[in-house]
């Protein structure tokens, strides 16, 4: 079993869905990231999504892409994420997992990413641009190194592609909840609950939704139809008014920390 997998069935047995910050590393700085990924766990985060800075991303909105352009600009890099994440996985129990262009993978090769991931602590990837039919390889190379490969589900996939996926998925499947890019919303798709329905009726595997969650109240709407729900826009901007400066900084990381707590609570079925 998995650290992904024995974090979904500790929630299971708990009666609780999982809630999963998205933050982007080396936005303002790695040494901020890694403060708000411990503020994150001591919150109560269930998981943490860690995204790698690209300079094309595929599904991302412009508060991502303003971050991740951010972090490139101050001259972020792989290994100083990998480094990062080291640090900071030891300091924290929930599971943290890699958003990460294709590309990227790639470039440092099929095999040697999962290892490097596996050896800073990740404990599964994201690969928004790697088509599931096309990711036996790399699945292959995460399995060796304990890692989950988790593959995204949208509402334009068919039926039968979303089962196909399903098969080849570990750790949970990631349901993208509109067809479009990230970033809030003011409302949740009315067909989102039918879907999600379907799709647990069809596999084991957890399912936690994505794109255009913001606010803690639409997070408790997924409760019992989602088993967790992932916020990375709503997260990245409020991270934008950090300085880099980690005394000036720990006031505004405390305040967001709180701010998620009130997701997890959401997600547990402590508030609504």
């Amino acid at each position: 079993m998995s650290r992904i997998d024995d974090t979904f069935e500790k929630l299971r047995r708990a009666g609780s869905g999982a809630f999963m910050p998205f933050v982007t590393a080396g936005d303002p700085s790695l040494e901020s990231t890694a403060a708000v990924i411990e503020g994150l766990g001591n919150a109560g985060c269930h998981l943490c999504e860690i995204g790698f800075p690209f300079s094309d991303p595929i599904a991302d909105g412009p508060v991502i892409q303003a971050s991740y352009t951010r972090a490139l600009d101050a001259g972020v890099r792989v290994q100083g994420i990998f480094e990062m994440v080291r640090s900071v996985s030891s300091r924290v129990t929930m599971p943290l997992v890699g958003m990460v262009s294709y590309t990227i993978v790639f470039r440092i090769g099929l095999e040697e990413f999962p290892r490097m991931a596996a050896d800073a602590g990740l404990a599964g990837l994201i690969v928004p641009d790697l088509p599931s039919h096309e990711s036996a390889g790399l699945a292959k190379s995460c399995r060796e190194q304990g890692l989950d490969l988790i593959q995204l589900i949208t509402p334009t996939t068919s039926r039968e592609r979303a089962l196909q996926i399903c098969d080849n998925a570990s750790g949970f499947i990631y349901y993208v909840s509109v067809a479009g890019v990230t970033g809030e919303r003011r409302a949740l798709p009315k067909e989102l609950a039918e879907s999600l329905r379907w799709l647990k009726s069809q596999t084991r595997l957890p399912i936690c939704v994505g794109f255009g969650i913001g606010e803690p109240g639409q997070a408790a709407e997924l409760r019992g139809v989602a088993d967790g729900v992932i916020v990375g826009s709503a997260i990245v901007r409020r991270m934008e008014a950090l300085t880099g400066d980690p005394a000036i900084d720990a006031e505004k990381i405390c305040e967001l920390a709180n701010w998620c707590g009130e997701f997890v609570k959401a997600v547990n079925g402590s508030t609504t």
